[in-house]
């Protein structure tokens, strides 16, 4: 059986889904008492250090795992089934699923390439027949997270990292790559293939995909 003729990789919050589902999974943990106020506010100061731009992105994404220090793998992994059901799976664009199954027709290999959660990432890639996942993942020692990643979370640079070793490691090349994206964030791995697309892009990411001329789609 032939390989695939290219790989498209699709970001997952805001561009697959209109949910961002950390900020979904914080609320629901706090609701259920998973989540502690004093980690709760803490992950306010660092989202809005992150949206001020006070503080280096990537020490943020890196930093809000920290709450999860010594949760049940189990109690998280269902927490995440149930954001995938109540916030993630209602907001799917019908537009994406459009797209993928446009890729597919054209004999792509499809690819969530997120800075989400991998147990989240799996059950959205399982509901739109996507084929693999490349996305950040939480240690775990002795049945209990640890509060940090394993390697690096898939944010920003890591992202084209994993996307360039991906395609090396399959036998194609970024060039021939298609990459959806929604966030300056995703501009390392937009800039690196060869069929940038900008779904929903925030007001950074417009104003560089219109002076690179990239693809803008408006997804719903």
């Amino acid at each position: 059986m032939n390989g695939p003729d290219y790989f498209a990789f699709f970001d997952l919050d805001r561009t697959l889904s209109g949910a961002i589902s950390g900020k979904e999974m914080v609320k629901s943990a706090y609701k259920k008492g998973i989540m502690k106020t004093r980690d709760l506010l803490y992950a306010i100061y660092l989202s809005l250090g992150y949206k001020l731009n006070l503080k280096d992105p990537q020490r943020i994404i890196d930093d809000m795992a920290g709450w999860v220090k010594g949760i049940p793998e189990n109690t998280l992994n269902n927490l995440l089934s149930e954001v995938f059901s109540d916030a993630v799976l209602p907001s799917l664009f019908h537009d994406a699923e459009t797209e993928i199954k446009s890729h597919k027709e054209k004999n792509a290999k499809l690819v969530i390439l997120s800075s989400s959660l991998r147990p989240l990432c799996l059950k959205v890639a399982d509901h739109l027949g996507i084929d693999d996942v490349i996305c950040s993942e939480l240690e775990v020692r002795d049945g209990l997270f640890t509060g940090r990643y394993v390697g690096f979370n898939c944010f920003g640079e890591e992202k084209a990292v994993r996307l360039k070793k991906y395609c090396e490691i399959n036998n194609s090349t970024p060039e021939l790559a298609w990459y959806y994206g929604d966030s300056i964030s995703d501009f390392p791995a937009l800039n690196i293939v060869g069929n940038p697309v900008c779904v929903n892009p925030d007001r950074m990411l417009r104003k560089t995909a219109l002076r690179k001329g990239w693809k803008i789609y408006y997804w719903k």
